[in-house]
């Protein structure tokens, strides 16, 4: 069964909106094990939109439109699936009394444009959404399976689950399915584990192997498709067993495992609290290690230190320390992370310290320092990061993470840049 998703609204177009459910859905196919041979975005246009649908309706078993369900005169998906397969529309009066509910309940005058989103085209279904007011749809057009849900990602994920995948199932007809793990590596560039891994990249067609770099990692997919997820995991599993025996220690966590489970992980087994002493990160570390749910039990907070006088009074950098090394150098942030350990009372530290540009100051743009402190030692490591200044600072986050990381278990690492 061949999947083709069309995503509606020139906001995506022009930028102003990610693209976000895009990559859901394709994710979402991919373990239903259907095929997803194109996916187009289009703007809030007639006739382009009626173009796409029927485009997408040719080649393709199943087209899922997410957006243009709302309540104003640039939401048109309704229209346009109408003139697109030649259907009237018609108006739900159950849903209208449902609509004009919800804005009782919300005690505001209901505004009749939202009507708009009773109607559908004549044959289609109209599916339920209970995280807002504009319903799905879902028409069988001449043996092509029509989708049209919100564009709001909270408001698709649901419908997803509860209309779409259930429909998808039962017309596939098949139980294959694809499972994928994926290993989440730190230390190699994208190049080097793909020169690694190689030979078993071009060995193996069922499992398949993918690799993506983002933000100072390299993850490496792997990919099965079986008549049951039991199967497929099986196998998986050899060739994970290869893959994690050329990466070693690289691999660091697996599938949805983030760097901040692993080291709120490690600190509360150990009973140990941490805080951060930023400066050219200015608190994007401590946002990361803030971000789960019972962080609080272990992250104490963070202190952000830009200028060389702040380093001074807030952390207690000696001015003897920056006077003879500056204020970007790895003598520099191990004096913040302990004058920060003092300050806030906690175990372990991590602090930051560079030069994230466009203009070069001691040092050239790139140039970083991490050092962490623990109950057991303290160390730190110059680094150079790439590109300009937001990927500068958020490569310097996910490393300073990395470091962390292996300081806690007392896996450091060498001090050379």
């Amino acid at each position: 069964m061949i999947v083709e998703v069309v995503a509606v609204g020139t906001e995506l177009l022009l930028g102003q909106i990610v693209n976000t459910n895009a990559s859901y859905l394709g994710e979402r196919m991919a373990e239903l094990g259907l095929d997803a041979h194109y996916q187009v975005v289009v703007g809030d246009n007639h006739r382009r939109m009626v173009d796409t649908i029927r485009t997408a309706m040719g080649r393709a078993d199943v087209v899922i439109i997410t957006g243009g369900l709302g309540p104003t005169q640039d939401d048109i998906t309704r229209e346009a699936i109408c003139a697109a397969t030649g259907r009237d529309m018609l108006f739900s009066e159950d849903h209208a009394v449902v609509l004009r509910a919800f804005w009782d309940r919300l005690g505001r005058e209901f505004p009749e444009s939202n009507l708009c989103q009773a109607e559908y085209p004549e044959g289609s279904e109209q599916l339920h959404n209970p995280r807002g007011t504009a319903p799905g749809l879902f028409l069988d057009h001449e043996g092509t399976l029509i989708f049209a849900v919100p564009g709001v990602p909270a408001e698709l994920y649901q419908m997803l689950e509860d209309h779409v995948v259930p429909r998808l199932r039962r017309g596939a007809g098949s139980d294959e399915v694809l499972v994928s793990r994926v290993l989440r590596t730190w230390g190699y560039g994208e190049s080097a584990v793909a020169d690694l891994l190689d030979d078993l990249y071009h060995a193996s067609v069922n499992p398949s192997m993918a690799f993506l770099a983002s933000a100072g990692e390299v993850k490496v997919r792997l990919s099965a498709k079986a008549r049951s997820e039991a199967r497929a995991r099986s196998m998986i599993e050899p060739v994970e067993r290869s893959v994690r025996e050329r990466l070693g220690a690289s691999v660091f966590a697996t599938d949805d495992e983030t760097l901040e489970q692993i080291i709120l992980g490690e600190l509360m087994d150990r009973g140990w609290t941490i805080g951060t002493a930023e400066s050219v990160t200015s608190g994007m570390l401590a946002a990361r290690l803030s971000l789960l749910p019972g962080s609080s039990r272990v992250f104490r907070g963070s202190m952000v230190a830009y200028a060389a006088d702040l380093k001074r009074s807030l952390l207690g950098v000696p001015q003897d320390v920056i006077d003879a090394n500056g204020v970007v150098s790895a003598e520099t942030a191990i004096a913040m992370a302990d004058g920060a350990a003092a300050v806030m009372g906690v175990d372990v530290v991590t602090a930051l310290t560079g030069v994230a540009g466009p203009d070069p100051l001691e040092h050239p743009p790139g140039t970083i320092f991490v050092a962490v402190r623990t109950p057991e030692a303290s160390r730190a490591r110059g680094l150079r990061m790439p590109g300009d200044r937001e990927r500068i600072r958020a490569y310097t986050t996910t490393t300073a993470l990395q470091l962390t990381r292996l300081a806690v278990m007392g896996e450091w690492w060498n001090s050379e840049r």
